[in-house]
């Protein structure tokens, strides 16, 4: 249990960090001109209008790097129930997408990535799933396979 709590924290701590470097990025290209006063709603959202479509695919691309990265690195790391954790990290991150929707307003294309936090998260758990589904198949012995290539020639 204490595994799973831990695994979820370094999901959600390990999806941020992918996101802060992808959007990093993404201020390296698009960077905040000077003088403006982010804190200022008005200023902020010219800044916003003023940027170009490939600007909010990059953050797009950022946040559901958050929620599939974060939630694979908590179903990962978890002791048991890997799509469970990797959800919990998804769901995480679609509260703070909601919540950026909510004090941003960008395109309104942007919608379509609330859904998707579920979705990669969702990916992400499947794929420790079937990582774990096939450690678990037994490797035939090495003797036997042997037999049974001498007793073919």
């Amino acid at each position: 249990m204490l595994r799973n709590v831990i695994a979820v924290i370094l999901g959600i701590i390990a999806g941020m960090a992918l996101n802060m470097g992808i959007l990093e990025i993404n201020y390296l290209a698009y960077p905040i001109p000077e003088g403006l006063d982010i804190h200022n709603p008005a200023q902020l959202q010219n800044y916003l209008d003023a940027l170009p479509a490939l600007a909010f695919l990059v953050a797009m691309v950022a946040h559901l790097a958050q929620s599939f990265g974060g939630g694979w690195i908590a179903a990962r790391l978890g002791s048991s129930r890997p799509m469970l954790l990797a959800m919990i990290v998804g769901a995480v991150s679609l509260a703070g997408g909601v919540m950026m929707m909510t004090m941003v307003k960008g395109p309104a294309w942007m919608a379509i990535e609330l859904p998707l936090y579920l979705v990669v998260a969702w990916l992400a758990g499947n794929i420790e799933q079937k990582r774990r589904a096939a450690g678990n198949t037994p490797a035939p012995d090495s003797a036997e396979t042997g037999k049974a290539e001498s007793n073919e020639a």
